[in-house]
C-alpha cells in the first residue's frame, strides 16, 4: 500500500506542478508538499518493507536528495496556507529560517555521503535481513548527539509543529473575522483547507505514535502487525492523498477579491452611524465589474488579441491584475475559457476585414494570421463556432450583398 499511495502522491504533485504552477503559484508550495510526502512514504517502504538490497542502496546513496529535503514538508504546508490566506505567493527574507533543520540534517550526514559506495550496499544488506539495525546505526553526526529514535521522530515532529502553526493562522483569520474577505464566495476552500490540516495532523500524530511503538519493540514484527495506531495513520495517509481529488476546485487556485474586507468594515461603521448598509458582495461585484471592463477596453484599445501567443499570463501582466483573479473572473462570471473570449474578438476582427473588401486581395489563411489565429483550422472552428458559417461563406455573402 506504501508504494501505491507514494506512486499516486509523486503523480499528484507532477500534475499540480505541471497545470497549475504558473498560473497560481501558491499550488508550487501545495505541489511540493506532496511531493515531499510522497518521497517518505517511498523511503519508509523502502527501509522497512521492500526488502530490496537495490531500493534501500539507492535510498542510502541519494541520500542528499532523498533524506535532508524530507525537513521540508512543513514549510511546504505553512506556506501553501500561508499563500492561501493572503493570496500573496512570494516569499520573505525570513523564510531562509525555514531551510535550517534541512541544512543542519545534510550537513551531519556529510561523512556518509561521501563513504564508499560499497558500505552503502553493505548497510542496505544488513537493512535487509534485520531491520532492527536502523534503531543503533548513526547514519548522520546528529544521532552521536541524539538518541536515534529522537532524529528519525525530528521530521514527523516538525511537521506536526508546522501543522499546529497553520491551523494556528487559520484560526487567527476566523477569529479576527477576514475569512469574509479571503474566502468569499468560494467556501469549499474553507473546507478544503480545514481537511487538509485534519488530515495532516491524524497522519503525523499517529505517525509519531508509530516511530515510538517500534522503537519500544526493538522492531521486533510484532512492531509491525495491525494496531489502531497503524490503521489511524493509514487512513491519515490514504484520505491526504485522496482529498485533492475530492475537492479539484483547489487546482484554481483561490482569489482574494480586493477591498472586500475594507468593505465590510465600512458596511459595519455605516450601520453604526444609521446609514442602511450595503450588501456583502456589493464591493467584490463591482470588482469583477471592473475586471471585465478593464479586460474589454485593453482588447479593444491595444488589441493584443492579435497577437497569437496571447494568453491569460500575458493578458493579466497588461491589465495588472493577478492572473487567477483574471481566471475566476472568466470562469464564475463569464462562464467561458480565456480561449474562448478572445477567439471572439479575433473572429469580430477579421469579420471587419472581409466587411472591408479584404477577402478579393487575401487568402483566408492570410485573414486568419492577420486576426491572430496561428492557423487556418483553428480560424475556421472559432468563426463556425461565433457565426455559424464558415469564413468562406461568410465572406461569399459579404461579395453578394456588395453588388
Amino acid at each position: 500500500m506504501l508504494l501505491f499511495f507514494s506512486i499516486l502522491g509523486i503523480f499528484l504533485s507532477v500534475l499540480i506542478l505541471s497545470f497549475n504552477a504558473r498560473k497560481h503559484p501558491a499550488t508550487l508550495y501545495l505541489g511540493g508538499f506532496f511531493f515531499l510526502l510522497s518521497l517518505y512514504v517511498l523511503s519508509q517502504y523502502g527501509l522497512l518493507y521492500s526488502k530490496s538490497v537495490f531500493l534501500v542502496t539507492a535510498l542510502l546513496v541519494l541520500f542528499p536528495v532523498t533524506f535532508p529535503p524530507l525537513y521540508l514538508m512543513g514549510p511546504m504546508l505553512f506556506w501553501y496556507v500561508r499563500s492561501v490566506l493572503s493570496d500573496h505567493a512570494g516569499l520573505r527574507k525570513s523564510d531562509l529560517l525555514h531551510l535550517l533543520p534541512m541544512l543542519i540534517y545534510l550537513a551531519g550526514g556529510l561523512a556518509f555521503t561521501f563513504s564508499p559506495f560499497s558500505g552503502k550496499v553493505e548497510l542496505a544488506t544488513q537493512v535487509v535481513s534485520d531491520v532492527s539495525i536502523m534503531q543503533t546505526y548513526a547514519i548522520t553526526f546528529l544521532s552521536r548527539i541524539f538518541p536515534v529514535p529522537a532524529v528519525y521522530l525530528s521530521r514527523p515532529v516538525l511537521l506536526l509543529a508546522y501543522t499546529a502553526w497553520s491551523a494556528g493562522l487559520i484560526a487567527k483569520y476566523f477569529i479576527q473575522k477576514k475569512q469574509k474577505g479571503v474566502f468569499s464566495g468560494q467556501n469549499f476552500m474553507i473546507h478544503w483547507i480545514m481537511l487538509l490540516t485534519g488530515l495532516v495532523l491524524l497522519l503525523t500524530t499517529s505517525h509519531i505514535l508509530l516511530i515510538i511503538h517500534t522503537f519500544r519493540l526493538h522492531f521486533s514484527e510484532l512492531a509491525f502487525g495491525l494496531n489502531m495506531i497503524r490503521i489511524l495513520s493509514a487512513l491519515g495517509l490514504i484520505g491526504l492523498m485522496l482529498s485533492p481529488f475530492i475537492f479539484p476546485a483547489i487546482l484554481y487556485g483561490l482569489p482574494r477579491l480586493p477591498d472586500a474586507s475594507r468593505s465590510t468594515e465600512k458596511r459595519h461603521a455605516s450601520r453604526k452611524a444609521g446609514e442602511p448598509g450595503k450588501p456583502l458582495n456589493h464591493f467584490e461585484n463591482a470588482y469583477l465589474r471592473s475586471l471585465g471592463q478593464r479586460t474589454d477596453a485593453c482588447m479593444q484599445e491595444h488589441r493584443p488579441y492579435l497577437e497569437p501567443q496571447l494568453n491569460i499570463n500575458r493578458l493579466a501582466v497588461q491589465i495588472e491584475v493577478p492572473v487567477h483573479h483574471l481566471a475566476y473572473y472568466f470562469r464564475e462570471v463569464k462562464k467561458q475559457t480565456f480561449s474562448e473570449y478572445r477567439n471572439r474578438w479575433r473572429v469580430e476582427h477579421a469579420k471587419k476585414l472581409i466587411r472591408e473588401g479584404k477577402s478579393s486581395q487575401l487568402t483566408l489563411e492570410a485573414i486568419a494570421g492577420l486576426s491572430g489565429f496561428s492557423n487556418r483550422n483553428a480560424f475556421s472552428s472559432a468563426f463556425q463556432k461565433w457565426e455559424g458559417v464558415s469564413p468562406s461563406t461568410y465572406a461569399l455573402r459579404q461579395k453578394e450583398t456588395g453588388r
